[in-house]
């Protein structure tokens, strides 16, 4: 009679393996040279881009998430774009020189990487954190999501291949297969884990933050979105909606909340009809509001990445054809207000603001809600008001008249390619920057003496008395027959005892 396994102890024990397999390839890949190295991330990025659009429909097949084509997109990004940024980064020995002040830098790598990867960006974010691991010589043990397992898997199979064939040492790129939270757990507390690298829930940030270990984490992203009234209405709201419905909003830096100057509303409401936006009755608004959070403060799985007409035929409404999103209309902001949540949906909330000052308060009151510190996106003409957001919120990135969910990870702005956006304190994450293959590397720096430092000699007249004045002092004050060897040591033998 065969006794079954328990699933928890073999997912350990995959994960246990998993590491010393790593950590061995990464001993061996310390010696690799930058021009090994590169050869080696330059052979896993092209691979990972020809088969953006295979894994991308797996992603969607075995997730129920997204628009196969928009995961094929973050692919791309994942892999070439984020290839492009850090192709040319020194990682390998000295990295850089101060002739000047004689400083030298020499870069080292972290190690193990435990890398932990979302359902909603699975095969991307796998693409992204394999590419800057291997640029700076480190190995990756990845935990993906216990619903995206296969597509991450693949992508990672994918990666693997071309690392190998390229010249890496076998064992590099690691995954998990078996989902256990408790392997995960125990993954982010091994000791030969150097590192955590963690996309995902605020639940999963926080474990990674309180494991003992270095880690990267990234909270949620509430992003406001303001159109202010000197705003190009018409690009801004087909920005605002093609951004929105692109993979159906499961990219954390997507636009959440339309904030609206009350001067343009009437024109921000018909582009919005436009473009394929739905506006809801007040009635129809109630009932959906019981669709996107059953429970207050916690948004519904069912509605996470899933499009306009799923998530209208779970509040029993009827939509037009070619409805892209959803709007409700709105004025209040709490975790008792569905609308005002993440929704990770194509589904707004709409507010309309007096004024500028107005408009602040609400994005605010949106960001405290549930995204300080991740982004905020602003449509207008007018830079000094843009400017005026970007020194007032609380956030890590302000984007300009442009698409915020691709904009913010590099897609259609200058910001560093990332699937990995800190929110620096506002968030309670340790960076603010987009996370790249920099943050993957110690710096040690060799610093020659360049200056001389005088030091103050120790004066030991200042303080008390020597031995030698206090024998004066005593041989004046006496017979001058005393004999002066035995006044020597009896003054010092006292000072000895004293100094014990």
């Amino acid at each position: 009679m065969e006794v079954a396994l328990d699933a928890d102890l073999l997912a350990l024990q995959e994960m246990r393996s998993a590491v010393k397999t790593a950590k061995e390839a990464q001993l061996a890949y310390m010696d690799y040279t930058q021009e090994q190295v590169d050869r080696i991330v330059q052979a896993v990025a092209e691979a990972a881009f020809a088969q953006s659009e295979r894994l991308g429909k797996m992603a969607v097949e075995e997730t129920g998430m997204g628009v196969a084509a928009h995961k094929k997109i973050k692919n791309e990004v994942g892999s070439r774009d984020v290839y492009e940024s850090i192709k040319n980064l020194k990682t390998v020995g000295v990295v850089g020189e101060d002739k000047v002040n004689k400083v030298l830098e020499i870069a080292a790598p972290f190690g193990v990487v435990a890398a932990i990867i979302p359902t909603t960006n699975p095969t991307s974010t796998a693409f992204f954190k394999t590419l800057i691991a291997l640029k700076t010589r480190n190995s990756i043990v990845v935990s993906p999501h216990p619903y995206a397992v296969q597509c991450t898997k693949e992508a990672l199979e994918v990666c693997d291949a071309a690392a190998v064939a390229a010249g890496a040492p076998k064992g590099l790129i690691q995954c998990l297969t078996k989902a256990s939270m408790d392997a995960t757990q125990q993954l982010m507390t091994h000791r030969d884990v150097n590192l955590i690298l963690a996309t995902g829930g605020g639940g999963l940030v926080k474990a990674a933050y309180s494991s003992g270990k270095p880690a990267y984490g990234v909270g949620p992203g509430n992003v406001p979105v303001y159109i202010e009234r000197s705003a190009k209405i018409d690009k801004a709201v087909k920005h605002i909606v093609d951004s929105k419905s692109f993979d159906y909003g499961t990219i954390c830096a997507t636009e959440q909340a339309i904030v609206v100057d009350r001067h343009v509303q009437d024109m921000v409401i018909r582009e919005l009809k436009r473009n394929g936006a739905y506006l809801l009755s007040d009635d129809e608004k109630r009932t959906m509001e019981k669709v996107i959070s059953p429970t207050p403060g916690k948004v519904n799985p069912k509605i996470v990445g899933k499009s306009p007409q799923t998530i209208a035929k779970l509040a029993g409404i009827s939509l037009p054809e070619g409805t892209r999103v959803i709007v409700g209309m709105e004025t209040e902001v709490g975790k008792h207000i569905p609308f005002s949540l993440e929704k990770l949906s194509p589904v707004f909330a709409m507010y309309v603001a007096n004024d500028v000052q107005h408009a602040k308060e609400i994005c605010l009151s949106l960001l405290n809600l549930g995204g300080r510190g991740h982004s905020l996106s602003i449509h207008t003409e007018t830079d000094a008001i843009a400017r005026e957001f970007a020194l007032d919120m609380p956030v890590s990135r302000i984007l300009v008249n442009t698409m915020s969910s691709v904009g913010a990870v590099g897609g259609t702005t200058g910001l560093m390619p990332s699937m990995t956006l800190g929110c620096g304190t506002f968030g309670g994450n340790i960076t603010s920057d987009n996370v790249t293959a920099k943050h993957l590397l110690n710096i040690k720096r060799m610093a020659y003496g360049i200056k001389e430092v005088d030091l103050p000699k120790n004066d030991v007249s200042s303080g008390e008395e020597t031995e030698d004045q206090v024998v004066s002092q005593v041989l004046q004050s006496l017979d001058a027959s005393v004999d002066e060897t035995m006044v020597k040591n009896l003054v010092h033998e006292i000072v000895k005892q004293l100094s014990k």
